[in-house]
């Protein structure tokens, strides 16, 4: 007997059953979906107004993540019940996976009362496929050549093979008004990734019997303000970000930007300030920390931070054109920084005074080489002391690994250590990947993640060995 198991029965015949509704949930996940990746401002407004109203305020940055992102494409729905829908989302103009979020009212018309869209590891099931070092890089070509056509890319950007470049190309314009291009030797801005080089300078002196990793900070800030914090916090949980030191960055440092010209202007202001957690017990950035690990080099050394770093980083390692001089001095070679997209305006009032043991200096994709060239060569430390530096310690938000003053991550097989750094006009990264024997080094003056975006993409597709 033929069964109608998905039909309905109506006088003896067999009908189509009608395809059941799409819970709110989801359809409330598809509505943002259509409306965010519209492109349109009064498109996604009209959403926000009528399902979301809470968020009608941060239109401006919705709309700056839409630019960011081009978009989202809904992979896979993982869990769709009337009030609540997650599912998988890829950025439209890169690797990106990430997890959306979306839980409704229970009665009409749903209106949405939680909504997350978090980035995440890219799933294995969606692996993407490893191909030869030549494929790799003609990929990398093509895709750095839409994303400057698309003005989401302004830089440049560097492969290296052992030691020799492979690969080596800048677009975009250094200066919008002067019409001046980006070339592989211009200086960018790079962000926290000033923190690879206090890192180095702190073990350098741990090798050197001038430091330990366990001492507390205040060993050698005898007159830091907060007592508890300066005797409770290690030179190791600054270079981890475990002390729950905080960060320096808000309105108190836009009020004060540009009086903040040493080191020791910054612990003036910030020192009072109290432990945000016991130290060791959570993974916290602390730009702050990492500014407090420059008053340790000065205060060991006697030399400030920064000609500190230039004899016993820079120099040795042939690092010509990097360095942290302050706003005011004209840099020949370095770029501008824009901000906010095709139409973006440079980044000058936002910039601090100096760059910082933190992070703010500059440097080219090839001076980057040159440092990892070095750090892999043990010319900056030992080997025992390099291995300290670049072992993951603690785990953070998004899968990887910290060390000290390296982020440690591992990407379809392949591990690297580096670090990124990032802020308006600005974004930079490097990758060092010992075993595949690649260096990645990328630089950008316009925002995050157009530095990232190009190093993920080819460090997902180049050749394990």
């Amino acid at each position: 007997m033929w069964l109608c198991a998905v039909w309905w029965v109506v006088a003896g015949m067999c009908l189509a059953q009608a395809p059941a509704a799409v819970p709110a949930a989801e359809q409330q996940a598809k509505a943002w979906l259509a409306a965010f990746n519209s492109g349109e401002r009064s498109a996604l407004l009209d959403y926000l107004t009528a399902n979301r109203p809470s968020a009608v305020e941060r239109i401006d940055d919705e709309m700056g993540f839409r630019e960011q992102t081009g978009g989202f494409e809904l992979i896979k729905p993982e869990e769709s019940t009337p009030a609540r829908f997650t599912g998988l989302v890829k950025e439209r103009d890169s690797d990106q996976f990430a997890r959306i979020e979306v839980e409704v009212e229970p009665d009409p018309p749903h209106k949405v009362t939680k909504f997350g869209l978090r980035a995440i590891p890219r799933p294995a099931e969606f692996a993407i496929p490893r191909v030869s070092e030549s494929q790799a890089i003609s990929l990398l070509r093509k895709n750095l050549q839409e994303s400057a056509a698309a003005d989401r890319f302004s830089g440049a950007v560097l492969v290296a093979k052992n030691g020799k470049v492979i690969f080596e190309q800048a677009y975009g314009l250094a200066d919008r008004e002067k019409k001046v291009p980006n070339q592989v030797n211009t200086q960018f801005r790079i962000g926290s990734m000033n923190k690879m080089f206090t890192a180095v300078s702190i073990m350098q002196l741990v090798q050197a019997g001038k430091l330990q990793l366990s001492d507390p900070f205040g060993k050698y800030l005898t007159d830091y303000a907060n007592k508890e914090m300066a005797s409770k916090v290690t030179i190791e949980q600054l270079l981890t970000h475990t002390g729950g030191t905080g960060d320096f960055f808000g309105p108190e440092f836009d009020a004060h930007r540009l009086e903040l010209k040493t080191l020791q202007d910054y612990v003036k202001l910030y020192e009072k300030r109290p432990l945000k957690f016991e130290p060791g017990t959570q993974w916290d950035y602390s730009n702050y920390g990492f500014l407090l690990l420059g008053v340790v080099i000065e205060e060991v050394t006697g030399q400030s931070y920064y000609d500190y770093v230039r004899e016993h980083v820079y120099k040795p390692a042939g690092m010509t054109l990097t360095d942290s001089l302050p706003e005011k001095e004209v840099v020949p070679g370095r770029s501008v920084g824009y901000m906010g997209g095709r139409m973006g305006k440079p980044n000058t009032d936002t910039l601090p005074w100096r760059g910082t043991s933190a992070g703010g200096g500059y440097s080219t994709v090839e001076d980057l080489l040159e440092f990892a060239t070095a750090l892999e060569g043990h010319k900056l430390l030992d080997r025992a002391h390099t291995e300290m530096l670049v072992k993951g310690k603690v785990d953070r938000p998004g899968g990887d690994e910290y060390g000290y003053g390296f982020a440690v991550t591992e990407q379809g097989g392949l591990t690297c250590f580096g670090h990124g750094g990032g802020a308006p006009g600005m974004n930079g990264d490097l990758k060092i990947c010992p075993q595949a024997g690649y260096v990645i080094a990328a630089l950008a003056n316009v925002d995050p993640p157009a530095a990232e975006r190009p190093s993920d993409y080819v460090a997902a597709r180049l050749p394990l060995n």
